[in-house]
């Protein structure tokens, strides 16, 4: 039976919707070399030379004819064999001109740029679109189904399959038979990719974009066309992405303004925006320039894009877009701890290049007043308790008036940015304070604010809309999870796994975990004594030893399947080390001294001052960094941290899927730490937390906040729906092989197994009565048995899958 849709139709109606965005077409073998109508003198070009001759004489010319013909040599000359660093030399010459030199009338020396698009006026560029271009390159003879050319220049490749029918293909999609095209070609035909800017895969339904560094799992939707509302399901995602990704007004600006190439650590890896961070920072940038303006409110508004979908990727491709949109404004990224502010700045270090600057940070307060002293521009990192008056100051002083300062604060619902005053008791003396907000508007009095956060604000928070304004763009957990960006998170409550005596109990109430964070100081003081009893109790030595005994055998449960690492999340320094000791003593060829060795570390800081034992897990923040990278590498020994507080927000570990907390959290803090493990990793079905002490009320409590304010989705499911989804699918495939005795199989001998395995796929494979029933029983087993190993892979350890 032949397929409904061709490959060849899936072509011509991707070439229609092409055509509808305003793009020329031309057939290759029309263009071909030694053809009357060629565009190429030979295969091996890659690129319509005359089309990019003509664009840059258009677009420069006031630059001499001899110029832009070196320009145009040094855009078609390959200076590297490494294909990632020749697209991003490439890239450089696109978004920020090619560098020239001449002599003018006078015969002075004139350096210049030579532009190869106009980023002002999309529609003063040429649009190609061409199906089956061939190439040969090293005697590989390869041809894309399309290429986009813009200016004669191949920014994108496309790669078309037929809609997956009852195929033969095992693979969860044909449409992934296309990257693996890709990967094939980058190989063969490597000039092709040199100027690409993405790639996209389909077969006329799915449809993916990724750019040739990016992983299968990072090929994702564009589930928009105007950036207003996610398209309608009857409408196919080729025809959604191609509209929404590659029209003129979109496809220059993700070139321009929403690509970065990032490699500080590894390979060099290049990265596109996703469909929600390019049209949350284009509205965030809009409303920071009417913020600005003279009579703007200085409120940009808050983007609220759930933990682990990007956003501090998304917070750089804001700053670069405005250093070209607003002519170069003066940035201050602040956060509220040191360590963020280190990760964060990490960041956008890395990606200069897009910023056109490198960021500083201010370490003082003189400092900050130093770098803000200049008249434009500058990306400044700080903290904000620089923000906070000298003793001798009720106030703190103007560091500048100008009004071309943005002030982007991370995590921006934090309860320190507060502007109302407030009044605290210590030995029967009233103090009043004011949230470090007012210290901010004091210190930059024209500055206009924004903030970014992963977590909602809170419901009755009226400080953060007050400073920053309103929400720009949400983009929550359900959304996240149905593109893939995030995993699903599951709770598991281990609180009955260790005796803890009846004053801990007592003391394990929720008012404890509510009064910790935002009380006045008084307050606080009278809590400290009863959170050291508390903390003695489960921080004991026999505590210890049985969370120990308890989270070994749990977390190599856990390893098994599926690969990936995890985190132990203490009260204090202190449990840290002493739970280190105890887990040692079970697993003594975990430890090693060195720190480049060794399954389990302690992440904590410290100094001279503390106690002997603790020593050997103080560390500066370089051998810490160390330990970081170890973490982040799937294939590094390292499989457990010990953390108190550093490591809860900021840290990305893609391979951590499991966390083990015993300690209170409560609110975003919660939340924040729990996204730890909501990154996508491979087939990693979903991330683990493991609560020892108590934290189901306030995971509710942020849970319902969520729901208040706006969220969709929940910030974590029980462990057990993932049992009872595992239950499900299992009777589904124990159904499957009703009348067959697949269970002989554990009791037979290794060559009597290779047998039965074949007579079990004959069996399943006989359910159909003709060949194509006989596939479609094929695929639905491959599903349900791969939907069977994901749910068991997020149950384990359980009763119930030792069983299975």
């Amino acid at each position: 039976m032949s397929c409904i849709v061709s490959e060849s139709e899936v072509e011509e109606a991707a070439l229609e919707i092409l055509t509808e965005l305003g793009y020329g077409y031309f057939y290759g073998p029309d263009i071909a070399p030694e053809t009357p109508d060629s565009q190429r003198v030979t295969y091996s070009d890659v690129f319509l030379i005359e089309r990019l001759r003509a664009a840059i004489a258009t677009l420069n010319p006031h630059i001499p004819s001899p110029a832009r013909e070196e320009a145009l040599k040094k855009v078609v000359r390959t200076e590297s064999q490494d294909l990632i660093h020749s697209n991003q030399v490439f890239h450089n010459m696109l978004v920020n001109g090619v560098d020239v030199e001449y002599r003018n009338n006078e015969g002075e020396v004139v350096y210049d740029k030579v532009w190869l698009f106009d980023f002002k006026e999309y529609s003063n560029n040429e649009y190609i679109a061409v199906n089956q271009f061939t190439v040969v390159e090293n005697r590989n003879n390869r041809r894309p189904d399309i290429v986009l050319f813009i200016n004669g220049l191949p920014l994108v490749v496309m790669e078309l399959k037929r809609p997956e029918d009852d195929s033969e293909y095992e693979d969860d999609d044909l449409i992934w038979t296309a990257y693996n095209q890709f990967q094939t070609y980058k190989d063969e035909i490597p000039s092709l990719f040199r100027y690409n800017a993405f790639l996209i895969i389909s077969d006329g339904q799915e449809a993916r974009a990724g750019t040739i560094t990016s992983s299968r799992q990072w090929f994702t939707s564009w589930k928009t066309i105007d950036g207003e509302n996610t398209a309608d399901f009857l409408i196919p995602e080729m025809e959604v992405l191609l509209k929404g990704m590659c029209n003129k007004d979109v496809i220059l600006d993700l070139v321009q303004n929403f690509m970065v190439f990032e490699g500080d650590h590894g390979p060099i890896i290049k990265k596109l925006a996703r469909y929600h961070q390019y049209h949350a920072v284009n509205k965030a940038v809009q409303n920071t320039i009417e913020a600005s303006r003279p009579d703007g409110d200085r409120r940009c508004g808050v983007i609220w894009h759930t933990q682990g979908s990007g956003k501090s990727l998304s917070m750089i491709f804001y700053a670069g877009k405005l250093v070209v949109d607003m002519d170069n404004p003066t940035i201050v990224v602040i956060t509220d701890r040191n360590d963020l502010d280190g990760q964060l700045f990490e960041s956008f270090a890395r990606c200069s290049s897009l910023l056109r600057q490198h960021p500083v940070q201010a370490n003082t307060g003189a400092e900050l007043r130093d770098l803000l002293s200049v008249a434009s521009g500058g990306i400044v990192f700080t903290t904000i308790q620089k923000f906070l008056p000298e003793n001798s100051e009720d106030s703190f002083p103007a560091l500048t008036e100008r009004s071309n300062v943005i002030v982007i604060a991370d995590e921006a619902h934090r309860s320190q940015y507060g502007l109302e005053m407030k009044m605290s008791q210590k030995d029967d003396e009233a103090r009043f304070s004011y949230g470090f907000a007012k210290h901010m508007r004091d210190a930059l009095p024209n500055a206009s604010f924004i903030g970014f956060t992963g977590t909602p604000i809170e419901f009755d928070d009226r400080n953060t809309p007050a400073i920053f304004g309103d929400y720009i763009d949400i983009y929550d957990i359900e959304q996240a999870v149905k593109d893939g960006v995030t995993v699903k998170i599951f709770y598991e409550n281990r609180l009955s796994r260790i005796d803890i005596v009846a004053e801990a109990r007592n003391t394990l109430d929720t008012q404890f975990a509510l009064l910790t964070e935002d009380r006045e100081e008084y307050e606080s003081e009278k809590l400290k004594s009863r959170w050291s009893r508390l903390d003695a109790v489960v921080g004991s030595k026999s505590n210890l030893k049985k969370l120990a005994a308890d989270i070994i055998p749990h977390f190599e449960s856990r390893v098994a399947t599926p690969e990936g690492k995890g985190m132990i999340v203490c009260m204090n320094r202190r449990t840290c080390v002493d739970l280190y000791n105890e887990i040692i003593a079970l697993r003594p060829n975990w430890h090693d001294d060195d720190d480049l060795k060794g399954a389990v570390k302690v992440i904590i800081t410290g100094s001279a001052a503390d106690e002997k034992s603790m020593q050997p897990h103080i560390r500066s923040k370089s051998k810490r960094m160390k330990i970081r990278d170890r973490m982040q590498d799937p294939d590094d020994p390292l499989k457990i941290v010990i953390v108190c507080d550093m490591w809860l927000t900021g840290f990305d570990a893609p391979c951590l899927h499991t966390m083990y907390f015993i300690k209170w959290l409560k609110g975003h803090t919660l939340m924040q730490a729990i996204a730890r493990v909501n990154r996508v990793f491979k087939d990693k079905p979903g991330g683990l937390i493991v609560d020892y002490v108590g934290l189901l009320y306030d995971l509710k409590y942020a849970m319902a906040n969520y729901t208040r304010s706006g969220g969709r989705g929940k910030p974590a499911d029980l462990k057990d729906e993932a049992v009872d989804l595992m239950l499900e699918k299992y009777e589904i495939v124990r159904d499957m092989f009703h009348g067959f005795n697949y269970r002989r199989i554990l009791t037979a001998s290794p060559k009597e197994k290779l047998t039965i395995v074949r007579e079990g796929a004959d069996f399943i494979l006989s359910l159909g009565r003709t060949e194509q029933q006989s596939k479609h029983e094929r695929k639905r087993f491959i599903q349900h048995v791969t939907e069977l190993s994901k749910a068991f892979a997020l149950s384990k350890p359980h009763a119930q899958a030792d069983l299975i």
